[in-house]
């Protein structure tokens, strides 16, 4: 080796000394700082995790399902709700019988209306093998088949008739105080629809069940004063007059 290139070497050797030396003062610095500032009591202030998207969208999706089910459970609550504001009442309860090849087979057919006493009522049939089940499926039949009726104060707006099969009903609006001058099934509808005063009048057959179809058939056609009174543009208490 040259001369020259000794000189070189050396200073190399002497430039990687001089740089750990530099290296060794600062990490010495840095800990000296670190321990005054524990002294003193100071911290370094910690990075907030960051959430990754992934978990955000988790998250989101949650709370999302919570709502729908919270949603849901209201609903249910105000059904409930509605239901226990309902009334029934069995207006008829049968026995019938089917012949078969090995005999009879014995049932029961039960007639049902239920209302709200606030103009919503309806009628439902159901048959079973006993009683209560039979009840029960005429309850439910009757609460999908429920209609509106159009109330006047305490009675009807109109006079008006219904026809079903054999059955006959006539409808006549009261004056407050009369009452319900009905029977059977008619009667036990006006109950349940919210009419507290009415003449009524059943003529031929005595069926309960066409009696109360007839019923129903009258109540159906019984027209909204107010929807009346814009078609024909008089006051609701001149149209029937």
């Amino acid at each position: 080796m040259t001369e020259e290139e000794k000189k070189e070497e050396s200073k190399a050797t002497e430039e990687k000394a001089q740089d750990k030396e530099e290296q060794i003062i600062e990490t010495e610095e840095k800990q000296v700082e670190e321990s005054e500032a524990e002294a003193k009591g100071e911290k370094k202030p910690e990075e907030e995790p960051k959430i990754a998207p992934e978990e955000v969208s988790k998250e989101a999706i949650e709370e999302e399902e919570k709502e729908e089910e919270k949603k849901k459970e209201e609903a249910e609550e105000e059904e409930v709700e509605e239901e226990l504001e309902l009334k029934d009442q069995v207006i008829s309860i049968r026995r019938v019988s089917k012949v078969v090849k090995g005999g009879k087979n014995l049932s029961f057919s039960a007639l049902a209306a239920v209302g709200n006493e606030n103009g919503m009522v309806g009628i439902g049939k159901g048959k079973a093998r006993e009683v209560p089940p039979a009840i029960a499926k005429a309850v439910a039949n009757a609460k999908r088949n429920m209609i509106e009726v159009p109330l006047s104060g305490t009675t009807i707006p109109h006079f008006i008739k219904g026809e079903a099969g054999g059955g006959l009903v006539i409808l006549r609006p009261a004056s407050e105080g009369t009452g319900v001058i009905a029977g059977g099934a008619v009667r036990v509808i006006m109950e349940l629809a919210g009419i507290k005063d009415i003449l009524t009048k059943s003529i031929r057959s005595n069926n309960p069940i066409s009696v109360a179809n007839a019923t129903m058939d009258a109540l159906r056609k019984i027209k909204n004063p107010t929807e009346v009174s814009k078609i024909r543009g008089k006051i609701k208490e001149d149209i029937w007059q």
